[in-house]
């Protein structure tokens, strides 16, 4: 392995390690209960180190979002012509959900869904991540298919928005004290739902190629 990957693959471990550290702190006492410095302490790292890996304390909750963000816009810009954005984000969605099972507790305590339900700030901070991820899933699909604006738009929202009803639900289910198992049980047949629920109506506002019939 030559040096830049390698680096690059230290960095993302020590990333990941303040990240779960500061979801283990937040989940214990609290998103505004919990100063950088102690996080740093935490993490065995200086203070400096965990800005410079998150800018602010919001981005050690927001940083995950970004990378969802970035995934489902991807997946939507290389679907085929066949599948809606709708259907091209499924999978992804689905193991979303399945991951909430195999989440440690005390990390899972502390990520945006059960903060969310508990914080104002970070209520607020989610609602921020969910209009940015409308807009960008919007362009997305403007930039792959031949849908008006105003309706790539509209599927933007309307995709953002089973985002948010999954995170609404699972940090509401975490805050009523259902087992993480049961969460992910519970969530992914409605999220399944509503994502084909979505595709039937992506497909009936950009039509699909459809196959001749055999002559």
């Amino acid at each position: 392995m030559s040096e830049a990957p390698r680096r690059e693959r230290k960095r993302a471990i020590a990333r990941r390690h303040i990240a779960d550290t500061a979801a283990r702190l937040f989940g214990e006492r609290g998103f505004e209960n919990v100063a950088v410095s102690e996080v740093a302490r935490a993490a065995d790292v200086a203070e400096q180190t965990v800005y410079n890996h998150f800018r602010t304390k919001e981005r050690l909750v927001t940083d995950r979002g970004d990378e969802i963000e970035d995934h489902l816009c991807r997946l939507i810009r290389d679907r085929g012509e066949a599948l809606t954005p709708a259907a091209a984000i499924r999978d992804y969605v689905l193991d979303y959900v399945d991951s909430i099972r195999t989440t440690p507790d005390d990390v899972w305590r502390g990520e945006l869904a059960h903060l969310a339900a508990q914080s104002p700030t970070v209520r607020r901070l989610t609602l921020e991540i969910l209009a940015h991820q409308a807009r960008a899933m919007a362009a997305a699909i403007s930039e792959s298919g031949q849908v008006a604006p105003g309706t790539a738009r509209l599927q933007g929202i309307a995709l953002a928005g089973v985002y948010q009803i999954m995170i609404e639900e699972a940090g509401t289910r975490t805050r009523d004290g259902q087992s993480q198992a049961q969460i992910a049980d519970d969530l992914r047949p409605l999220i399944s739902s509503l994502l084909d629920e979505l595709d039937r109506w992506f497909g009936g506002a950009h039509p699909r190629p459809r196959t001749p019939p055999p002559r």
